[in-house]
């Protein structure tokens, strides 16, 4: 199963937040730092806003900064909630599968993505941010430190 960029994206947001010690960083330092587009960021950051995972404040002093909530959120669970529900084939699209009302190969990838978010819930935000990811992320695009103006 392959993720999509908007949930790379907030998987890797919520990481670099887990590791922010002092300055609360803007949307416009994290795209840098994550050599992303900053609209792209700045959605991403609006649904984990929307889910409570993140919380942003606007102005002087304000920024980013990862709730409880984000701190503890399993990983399976994010995933399967910025993914959706849909199935990992298009079995009904435009040009529906000859194949939909007794294929097999169906079921076995439901089941099968079913397992790849199984194996993620037990991970949290937190976690993915133990040595030696999170000393690594203090090093990348000026953790804890302003990287660019405001």
């Amino acid at each position: 199963m392959r993720l999509t960029r908007f949930t790379d994206l907030a998987l890797r947001v919520l990481m670099r937040l887990a590791v922010e010690e002092a300055d609360l960083p803007t949307t416009r330092e994290v795209a840098a730092a994550m050599e992303v587009p900053y609209t792209h960021t700045a959605k991403v950051v609006a649904k984990l806003q929307h889910l409570g995972l993140v919380e942003a404040r606007r102005g002087r002093g304000g920024g980013l900064t990862l709730t409880a909530a984000g701190r503890s959120a399993s990983v399976g669970g994010l995933v399967r909630e910025l993914e959706g529900a849909g199935d990992v084939v298009d079995c009904d699209g435009a040009a529906p599968c000859p194949l939909r009302s007794a294929c097999v190969l169906r079921g076995a990838l439901r089941r099968a993505q079913e397992a790849f978010f199984a194996a993620l819930d037990p991970l949290t935000v937190e976690s993915l941010v133990a040595a030696p990811t999170g000393p690594l992320l203090l090093g990348i695009g000026g953790v804890g430190t302003r990287t660019l103006e405001r």
